[in-house]
């Protein structure tokens, strides 16, 4: 966001930040997406403004604003916009997402851009008291333990187990492969079909992991073998779709080799 007051006198950008941390009351600061924003977040705008608000302090409700009274208030940085911390700002930013798949969004970018580190994060959801569902706890649980914790074989054993639920006979699993790289290890295969599938933990996004995978992957292709790719995120959130391309493509393979 940019500091812009348009024409009419009103602000935007981040001008609507500070006012927001002005005009809610004594001891306001940013939360949620919008700590994020102050921190450098970018590819992501909220619709509302979060604030957490001391709970003894009188506190006044301002247009676009979301306040959150705290009877502890979470540790902030008072320099430059008064705002939580990342790690926990992104917990709680996810817990207040509108919807499962931008909680798991947020939470992809600040490690994506290098806001926060996965051991903060990991560290702050295990001191994190924020309300929410159950379900959405479920979610960011399993999903922070898929991005913090590198946790391929978790996703392993959950897609051996939709293999079964959609009717696939079941994968090998960590098959061989040698290759110009080296040996490499594949999550998934019908070797008899000549199918591959890649099941991504969350930290296959970072870094240079993209490149790594698409070497491998280009590798295995060159071998004549057919290599879909299901990130583990995908699994939780839209596993309909990606077990729906598995058991097309399956298909596909067998009838070609019967």
């Amino acid at each position: 966001m940019q500091t812009v007051v348009v024409g009419n006198g009103e602000p935007t950008g981040r001008a609507l930040l500070w006012r927001a941390v002005w005009e809610t009351g004594a001891g306001s600061v940013l939360d949620g997406v919008s700590a994020l924003v102050a921190s450098g977040l970018t590819m992501y705008e909220p619709s509302v403004i979060d604030v957490s608000v001391p709970k003894a302090n009188r506190s006044r409700q301002v247009e676009g604003v979301r306040r959150h009274r705290r009877r502890i208030m979470p540790a902030s940085r008072r320099s430059g916009l008064p705002r939580v911390d990342v790690p926990l700002a992104a917990i709680n930013g996810a817990a207040w997402a509108v919807s499962d798949r931008q909680a798991v969004l947020i939470l992809c970018l600040v490690l994506q851009q290098r806001l926060t580190t996965p051991e903060r994060l990991s560290a702050a959801w295990n001191e994190c008291r924020t309300r929410m569902s159950p379900a959405r706890q479920a979610l960011l649980r399993v999903t922070l333990g898929d991005l913090c914790n590198g946790a391929h074989s978790l996703g392993e054993l959950d897609f051996a187990g939709l293999c079964r639920e959609y009717g696939l006979p079941e994968p090998s699993r960590q098959v061989v492969r040698a290759l110009p790289s080296g040996r490499v290890y594949l999550d998934a295969a019908w070797e008899d079909v000549g199918l591959v599938v890649e099941v991504d933990g969350g930290h296959h996004a970072l870094a240079l992991h993209v490149v790594d995978d698409a070497l491998r992957q280009n590798s295995v292709v060159l071998r004549e073998e057919r290599v879909l790719r299901v990130p583990v995120l995908g699994l939780r959130l839209v596993p309909d779709q990606f077990m729906a391309q598995v058991v097309e493509a399956h298909r596909l393979l067998s009838a070609a080799a019967a």
